[in-house]
C-alpha cells in the first residue's frame, strides 16, 4: 500500500473548517489521509496517555510515523532530562507501548543532523539505536552527503539493509554537504519512507535565509511535472516494499496538504476506512 500524508496536522489550515477544536484536529485530519508524521515526539517523550488519545481519535487502519527524540539523535542544545542514554531509550520505547499494542506504529524515524557525517563512531551510533529499537520498525534520515558520496553510498545501503532499517528518501534542496541527494532505493522488504521537504535552496540554511530560516525552509510548491516524478518513483519502491510511506514536509506556505492531494489524485489512490468527514455547524448532512 502506499500511504500518503503530512508533517504534524495541527498548521494545515487548509483542511479544517473554523469550527474545528485543535483537539479534534487529528480525527478531521485522518478524514483526509491514512497516516501522518509525529513531530512533537522530537520534543519531548509523549506519555502513554497522549498516545490514548490519539489512538481512539483515528480509526483502526491509521499509521503513525514516530520522530524519535532529539537527544536520541544527538540533537539537544539542553541536557536531556535523563540520567543517561540508556534510560532515555528506554522511556522512549515504553511510551509507545499503547501504539504498539494497537497495531497503529507504522515506525520511528531517526533524523540525524547535517553534521552526522560517514565516520567510524557514527556507525557504531547506529549500532546502538538498532539494538535499543530492536523489537520496532526504524526509519534512518541522513541529512550529511557523505553517506552517498561514490566512497560510502553502496556501503550505506547495504548496511541499512543488514541492519533491518528502513531507508528514508528524500527530497530537499541540494546546499552543499548537509544535504543529501535524491537515493530512491527500498533497503527494508516491508517499508520505505519517502520525505518531501521541498526545494527551497535560499532557505534550506540560516547563512542564507537569515534568522526566520526555519519558518521558511519548507516554503515550496511542487508543481505537477515534479510531483508526477515523484509518483514515478513512489511505484518503483513500492515493487520492492510492501508499503511505501510519502511525507509531505512542505508546509511553510501551506503547500503540503495541496500537493499531496495533487499526487492521490495522479495516482488515482482513494482509501478506505478513513474517518468519516466532520459537518461544520451550518454543514446539512446530504
Amino acid at each position: 500500500m502506499i500511504y500518503t500524508g503530512l508533517t504534524g496536522w495541527g498548521d494545515h489550515y487548509d483542511l479544517y473548517t473554523n469550527g474545528v477544536r485543535g483537539t479534534d484536529k487529528l480525527g478531521t485530519y485522518s478524514s483526509f489521509f491514512p497516516t501522518v508524521e509525529v513531530d512533537s515526539t522530537y520534543y519531548a517523550v509523549q506519555s502513554e496517555a497522549v498516545w490514548e488519545k490519539w489512538i481512539r481519535d483515528t480509526p483502526d487502519n491509521f499509521r503513525f510515523v514516530v520522530k524519535a527524540y532529539a537527544g536520541m539523535t544527538g540533537q539537544l542544545m539542553e541536557k536531556p532530562p535523563f540520567p543517561d542514554e540508556l534510560t532515555m531509550f528506554e522511556a522512549f520505547r515504553t511510551s509507545l507501548n499503547p501504539l504498539i499494542e494497537s497495531g497503529k506504529l507504522a515506525m520511528i524515524l531517526c533524523q540525524f543532523p547535517p553534521w552526522f557525517d560517514c565516520t567510524k563512531e557514527h556507525v557504531m551510533k547506529l549500532r546502538y539505536v538498532r539494538e535499543m529499537l530492536s523489537d520496532v520498525p526504524v526509519a534512518i534520515e541522513f541529512r550529511h552527503q557523505s553517506w552517498y558520496s561514490n566512497q560510502f553510498r553502496e556501503q550505506t545501503l547495504a548496511f541499512l539493509h543488514e541492519h533491518d532499517y528502513i531507508h528514508s528518501v528524500c527530497d530537499e534542496p541540494q546546499a552543499g554537504e548537509g544535504s543529501i541527494p535524491i537515493v530512491p532505493v527500498a533497503t527494508h522488504k516491508e517499508k520505505t519512507l519517502v520525505r518531501l521537504h521541498g526545494r527551497n535552496k535560499a532557505g534550506w540554511r540560516k547563512e542564507t535565509a537569515g534568522e526566520d530560516w526555519r519558518k521558511v525552509r519548507y516554503l515550496y510548491d511542487y508543481n505537477e511535472k515534479e510531483i508526477q516524478e515523484w509518483l514515478t518513483r513512489v511505484e518503483e519502491l513500492h515493487e520492492a516494499s510492501t508499503d511505501v510511506y510519502v511525507i509531505w514536509n512542505n508546509n511553510s506556505g501551506g503547500h503540503a496538504a495541496g500537493n499531496a492531494r495533487t499526487f492521490l489524485d495522479m495516482a488515482g489512490i482513494t482509501y478506505e476506512g478513513l474517518a468519516p468527514k466532520q459537518l461544520s455547524l451550518f454543514e446539512e448532512e446530504r
